[in-house]
Parts: structure tokens; sequence; C-alpha cells
């Protein structure tokens, strides 16, 4: 049996058994690392130290709860952006600093930092995962980039274009409803919910050339797409379920898992249908018959990810393979959760701020009816998108102030050295707060007001690219843009 020296002790030498020195390995092992933690955490903390940092609520609870997604929040937000214009250190809880950065020269160094430098933080995207699966937005690695590669072409304007009838549509729709609720007498309605459906109605068509007249009638899949959103937004807010296990036991978990459940069942289904009806017809009668339509679907390009047609040539996996049924469904669920809630929040803040300024209003309103003067049917088409110059900047100042992403995260895996020398530590995690860039004085003057002027074309030379970001920015930003 091996034995301990301990005469250098003045003890004499002890037997240990397999399990002495297997735990005696255990506990110098957790010590090390515990001892390589403390000193990178105090390293980091002294290195820290040079960004400057709001007034904790307590040494435990660091700054948790000092800037959440509420009204309140973005107030407080607002003051810190203002009282330091280039970022701050926040603490949650006493152990987990976070670099929050709202200025373009500090933001490019964390963009320019490649994807292995600064890859996108997956810690909040786990609530999503059993929804979207390993879709563009949450995959990683080279599965990120093989389906962000074979993907981008399906966002090519000659694929766009024919969607333009599928908004016209939808938005008709949306209106007449509203026309209905006012000869009614109605004097308020909520603009959200009514844009919302009417943004996944026209998302239904475009995805899965599937008509479920949701904004007429109720639809068991739009309805589970809302609660999941939902459910995602208010889990967030709860500390305490953060870890799966825990959430499931509660009922908001046991509706997840149910609204999960038909939304998969109802993708799968049309994956499925789709996977029947190619072998009959073959590639070529398949695109025949969609040319007629007019409109390929992005279950279409999804599954036809690896054949050239009108006039664009998807791109083919390194390995030859095509998409599974499984990266169908997430892709496909990933689309519908990114497009519907941003763009009805976009939507619906360029309703209201036009609304709040009755002159901008009304010089949008003669700029439309001018370029639909002679026409029949009175409808947008792709080509006059260019051709409503006012109206384009008046969106895109309400994008400014509101922000449909407000937030995005960057995990540093080295250090990233900004260009006043101070260094953000490697393993530290960094927010870029898009409110707070579009909001810093030091970047926009005056940024409380609603000005679309600062988008005139001579304005936007003089500003930085990162200065307005509204969907994102960097090689992970929204793949349509």
């Amino acid at each position: 049996m091996p034995q301990l020296g301990l005469s250098w002790l003045g003890l004499e030498p002890v037997a240990a058994s397999p399990w002495q020195l297997l735990l005696l390995a255990g506990a110098s092992w957790l010590l090390s690392r515990v001892l390589a933690w403390a000193y990178t955490f105090y390293n980091n903390c002294r290195r820290l130290r040079c960004f400057p940092e709001p007034p904790k609520r307590s040494w435990f609870w660091g700054h948790l709860g000092l800037v959440t997604p509420t009204e309140q929040g973005m107030r407080i937000l607002t003051q810190l952006v203002a009282t330091y214009p280039l970022g701050f250190t926040r603490w949650l809880g006493p152990i987990f600093p976070l670099i929050t950065l709202y200025h373009p020269d500090t933001i490019q160094c964390v963009i320019n930092a490649s994807a292995a430098g600064a890859p996108k933080n997956m810690t909040s995207g786990g609530f999503l995962k059993p929804w979207l699966g390993d879709g563009l937005l949450l995959s990683a690695g080279d599965k990120w980039r093989r389906h962000r590669r074979m993907l981008t072409p399906a966002f090519h304007f000659n694929i766009l274009k024919p969607y333009v009838e599928i908004f016209n549509k939808s938005a008709n729709i949306m209106h007449a409803k509203w026309k209905c609720l006012a000869s009614e007498g109605s004097a308020r309605l909520d603009m959200f919910e009514h844009i919302s459906l009417m943004t996944l109605d026209s998302l239904q068509k475009c995805v899965f050339s599937f008509d479920s007249n949701c904004q007429e009638k109720p639809s068991e899949y739009i309805a589970a797409i809302v609660e999941l959103s939902a459910l995602v937004a208010k889990r967030h807010q709860q500390i305490f379920l953060q870890k799966d296990f825990l959430y499931y036991l509660t009922p908001d978990g046991r509706r997840f898992r149910r609204a999960c459940r038909l939304v998969h069942d109802f993708t799968d289904a049309v994956i499925q249908e789709r996977r029947r009806t190619l072998p009959r017809q073959g590639v070529d009668g398949s695109l025949k018959a969609k040319a007629k339509a007019k409109t390929l679907d992005f279950i279409d390009v999804l599954l036809l990810a690896k054949v050239g047609f009108s006039g664009i040539r998807m791109q083919e996996d390194e390995d030859g393979k095509e998409l599974s049924d499984e990266d169908i469904r997430a892709e496909a669920d990933t689309f519908m959760f990114g497009g519907h809630d941003t763009t009805a929040s976009g939507l619906s803040w360029v309703l209201y701020n036009l609304a709040r300024h009755p002159d901008y209003q009304e010089r949008c309103r003669q700029e439309v009816r001018e370029l639909l003067r002679d026409r029949k049917p009175k409808e947008i088409e792709w080509d006059d998108l260019a051709q409503l110059p006012f109206l384009t900047m008046c969106i895109k100042e309400s994008l400014r102030l509101h922000p449909p992403v407000t937030v995005i995260s960057r995990s540093c895996a080295q250090d990233v050295v900004l260009p006043d020398g101070r260094v953000i530590p490697k393993g530290v995690t960094c927010f870029i707060n898009i409110f707070g860039l579009h909001h810093n004085p030091s970047v926009w003057p005056n940024p409380e007001v609603y000005d679309p002027s600062r988008f005139n074309p001579e304005y936007v030379q003089e500003r930085s690219p990162l200065a307005f970001i509204p969907f994102s920015v960097g090689p992970r930003k929204t793949a349509a843009i």
C-alpha cells in the first residue's frame, strides 16, 4: 500500500488507501481551479478600474436592477449615457462584471475583433433554444458559418421583390379593419397588437405559403408564437427561473413546452409535405410551378439551397449536404420569431412618431400621394422604395429613437484594446447598448428630439457608420440587411 512520507514534518510515514489518494488529487485539482479563478478575478478587477462605474445597490447585489427593459430603465440608461459618454462597468452580483458600450469608437473595437475573439454571448439565448434550435440566431462556429453562407442568397432582391405584393395585401386587410373600427366609433386601438398580427400574417405567407387569415380569425399557430415571445420576455425578468429544470416546473414553463410542440408540429408538417411534393414534381417542375406563382417561400429556399434559380446561385455546402429537416425547422422558426416582433415594434413606433408630428406626417402623405397619383391600384411596388426619401428619413429617425434591438452582447475571448488604450480583459462580457448609442448626446445632438433631417444624405456622410445600428451590426447582424 502506498505511504505518504511525512518525515520532513517530524512525523512517521502513514499508509494511504487509493481512495485517499484520489480524494487528495481531487482536492488539489479543485484548489488549483479556485486559485486560478481567484487570480483571474483579482486581475480583471484591477484592469477594470479604468472604466467608470455607477454607484452600486450594495456590495452583494452590485448593479442588479439598475438598467431594466422598462420605460424607467430606459430613462436611467439615458442618464448614465450622458454621465459616462464612452461606457461604464456594472456588476451582476459581487463577481460578474459587464462592460456597457454605446459610442461608435469603442463599439468599433469589439465589432472588429474576430468572431473567435469576440463571439456572440449565448447566455440569454438559452431561453429560446427549445423553440428556435440551432438557427442563425443561436448557432455558432462552423454550423453558423455554413448556414449563413447557404442562406444569404435567399435574401437577394430577386427573391424578395414578389413579397411586396404579399405585404400590400396584409396591410390592406389591417387597414380595412381599422376603417371598420373607426366607423363603429372606436376611439382607441392597440396598434402593436394589430401590426403584430399583420406582420405574422405576412411572414406566414412568405415562409410557408400558408394563409391562416389570422388577422380576421384566431389561429392556433399564430397564438402560440405570440405566447412564446411573451413567455421568453417574461422569463428574462425572473432571476430565480433561469435554470430550465426549475422553469419547467412552473405553469409558465409548461405553457412554453406546449406552445413549442404546437409550433414545431406545424413547421414539421409543412416540411414533410414539401418533401413529398418535390420528388413527384422534380426540381425543375417545382421551380416552374413556383415561377407561375411568382414567389418562392422560405421553405422552398431552404429545400432548394443547392439549386440555381431565378438567376441566383444558392450556395452549396462544402460537403455537398442539404439542410436536414431539423435545420430547416430551426431556420423557419427563427425567421418567424426574428421577423415579426422587431418589424411590428418598428412600425408601431413609426406611426406613433408621425402621429405626434402632424407636419411630418402630412409631408409623408403628400410624398406617397404624388408617387401613386396616376397609378391603379394605388399600391407601393419594390422600385418605389427609392422614390420616398422623406418617408425613409422619418422611418430611420424613428428606428434611432426606438431601436427594435436594444442591446447585443459579445464575450471577449481575448483582450480587446480600445482607442484610448484601455483594455477590456479576456473573459469579460461586453454589452453593446444600441438604445444608449442612439441616445448618446456626444453622437446625436439633442438625442430626444424627433428630427428626420438627421438622415439627410449630406449629414449621414459626416457620421460614423456605427452611429446608427437599429438591427445589430457585424457578421451576426440580421441576414436580410
